[in-house]
């Protein structure tokens, strides 16, 4: 299970903090990720990080937005500063998971639940 949590409103140029819990029988997670949604667009990447730090964003974002993990917490963060209106979204946690299920283990791919983010004066 994923729980995203930190969207809110704030002014263009401010800043927020976004922070996604996996929670349950975790063995390992390998790569996690934001990505945003408008209303009637696609769902896109905005950052993502794979293993020990491999990270990767979407031009918009860069230079403005700083993913970062927890492996042992199992957390993900993502400091967006320099915010936008265009940025404003519900912003969703992805995570690939393996976790045990009875006597083996399984890798699974699951989404949070998304969190709103309102750049807005």
């Amino acid at each position: 299970q994923l729980q995203a949590s930190g969207g809110g409103l704030v002014q263009p140029g401010g800043s927020l903090r976004l922070s996604c819990q996996a929670s349950g029988r975790i063995h390992s997670i390998d790569r996690m990720a934001w990505y945003r949604q408008d209303p009637g667009k696609e769902r896109e990447l905005v950052a993502s990080i794979i293993g020990r730090g491999r990270k990767e964003y979407a031009d918009s974002t860069k230079g403005r937005f700083t993913i970062s993990r927890d492996s042992a917490k199992k957390t993900m963060s993502m400091q967006m500063n320099s915010l936008k209106p265009e940025d404003s979204a519900v912003y969703y946690c992805y995570a690939e998971v393996t976790y045990y299920g009875g006597s083996a283990l399984i890798t699974e791919s699951f989404w949070g639940q998304g969190t709103l983010v309102t750049v807005s004066s």
